[in-house]
């Protein structure tokens, strides 16, 4: 993949339509609302699938982490993984349900590690380590804080209340050092899973023509894009991360964002 020149980007973010697959795969933390009142367990469906084209779900094995960090405390979630299936769109997949449990006011960081998944089609691995962050009371604690993952995106706009039609900005990272011309790819979840069911609620848009919304990382390993309307919105930057094989083939260890968008009509 050859990435815009510096001159190119004029200083600025590249946003392109790049000749990638239509269908990109995300790892979901899915639950309806990033922002909650009151204390209680929140479900969660972990599933990989294809979103914003409402296309097949992958097999997700069971995670190698998940867990979430609070008032950068970190708390393990693996023993209240359930296995359940997914079917978005195509046949059945395994999938895993879990709930996080949010107390205290502030910031609740949730991340999953996945076991790296081979894609028969590109004959190699990807491993998508997911990042979301919700929110109790609108108390900010801990999104603009780093994790210390292998890759990760964090966040430079509060990412649990932007506006649709503003803007957001991450800087990719890896090994806590930001990637410059990292290039990402832009989902929207176009059917939202069901909480208390296996598959999905019908598609409220389509994918867009000319393939995957791609942004590119500045020198800095900054990006930023337009968010055009309300719901979930994921940012994967592809093959960042400082592993690059796993079982004797190419691994792309992906860093996966998701933030929430919000209309402001009354």
């Amino acid at each position: 993949m050859t990435f815009p020149t510096r001159a190119a980007l004029g200083g600025l973010l590249a946003l392109a339509f790049a000749p990638l697959p239509a269908q990109a795969h995300f790892l979901l933390q899915h639950t309806p609302a990033a922002l909650f009142d009151r204390p209680g367990d929140v479900p969660v469906k972990l599933v990989f699938w294809h979103p914003m084209a409402v296309g097949p779900a992958m097999d997700l094995e069971r995670p190698r982490e998940v867990f979430f960090v609070q008032r950068g405390l970190r708390t393990d979630l693996s023993d209240r993984l359930v296995e359940t299936v997914f079917d978005g769109g195509g046949e059945a997949a395994t999938a895993w349900d879990l709930t996080l449990p949010v107390k205290r006011s502030g910031d609740y960081v949730l991340v999953t590690v996945p076991e790296p998944y081979f894609e028969e089609a590109e004959d190699k691995y990807i491993q998508q380590i997911a990042k979301t962050v919700f929110n109790r009371n609108g108390l900010p604690t801990d999104w603009d804080a780093p994790v210390g993952l292998k890759t990760e995106i964090l966040p430079l706009t509060k990412p649990y209340n932007v506006i649709a039609g503003s803007t957001f900005t991450g800087r990719v990272l890896a090994d806590g050092a930001p990637v410059a011309g990292a290039e990402i790819e832009v989902e929207f979840v176009a059917a939202e899973p069901l909480m208390d069911g296996t598959g999905a609620a019908p598609a409220t848009a389509s994918a867009p023509p000319g393939g995957a919304i791609v942004v590119v990382s500045d020198a800095d390993g900054e990006f930023t894009f337009g968010v055009p309307r309300a719901g979930w919105w994921g940012f994967a930057a592809l093959d960042v991360g400082p592993d690059k094989e796993h079982d004797g083939k190419p691994l792309s260890q992906d860093a996966v964002l998701w933030i929430r968008a919000h209309g402001m009509d009354r």
